[in-house]
């Protein structure tokens, strides 16, 4: 076509939501490696299981990584040929391959740390071990002395209780924020009431000062309705 090439980016675009898809299958992996892990807690086994399946979380994270860098390649080298409009069809491949070695040369352990799945599979493996009363041998950053101390006050003033409902949570979320529970559905629906009348919402713990609480805060806390679930079951075990 005179004055420039004509490039369909239609087959790019099919190419680039198969991916998001693949992404997704990563999230779901590891969300059941999460469980995995906290069922291996939970169970008491060896140490070594449960770290095996952070191993398995840090190459998902290497993987969704390495996904989103080749989803970023091919979207920056879209958005320039739509910008630049080259006279001659450029050799995409070779522009896609050129992007992702750059931002793939960039890559540092740190990255695979910062992975939001990741951090949340620590964090409810910390308190799997502080509500099951478990310590890992492994290098966390807190000592074991630290992980006691947080033992015992966990087991003198743990608290199942929801500070909205006052009842004891089935379904509680941590907010990644402040750290306090709620019944989800519960803090959902103050967040949507607030929303409508374009209010903030503070966090309903009495003393806490976090007075943005957003929906984006909120996730599951799997470790805390396990010792929930636990304490009941052994309730009426002894009835």
């Amino acid at each position: 076509m005179p004055g420039g090439a004509t490039i369909s980016f239609n087959c790019v675009d099919s190419s680039l939501s198969s991916l998001k898809n693949c992404q997704s299958y990563i999230n779901t992996g590891m969300d059941i490696a999460t469980r995995v892990a906290l069922d291996l807690v939970e169970s008491f086994n060896n140490v070594e299981e449960v770290n095996s399946m952070e191993n398995v979380m840090l190459e998902y994270a290497a993987m969704d990584r390495e996904l989103d860098h080749y989803m970023r390649a091919i979207e920056e080298t879209v958005s320039q040929m739509k910008r630049d409009k080259p006279e001659n069809i450029p050799d995409l491949q070779y522009l896609v391959k050129e992007k992702f070695t750059a931002l793939e040369s960039k890559n540092s352990d740190a990255d695979l740390q910062r992975n939001e799945k990741y951090i949340y599979f620590k964090d409810q493996l910390k308190e799997m071990r502080k509500q099951f009363c478990l310590q890992s041998d492994n290098n966390d950053n807190e000592g074991i002395e630290q992980i006691d101390e947080d033992i015992a006050v966990t087991q003198s003033q743990m608290n199942f209780i929801c500070p909205i409902t006052q009842m004891e949570m089935k379904k509680p979320v941590r907010n990644k924020v402040c750290g306090h529970t709620y019944e989800e559905d519960a803090i959902l629906k103050i967040i949507q009431t607030r929303k409508q009348q374009k209010k903030k919402v503070r966090c309903p713990k009495i003393g806490c000062s976090h007075a943005d609480v957003k929906r984006s805060d909120l996730v599951p806390d799997e470790a805390l309705k396990r010792a929930i679930d636990s304490q009941n079951k052994q309730s009426w075990s002894t009835l």
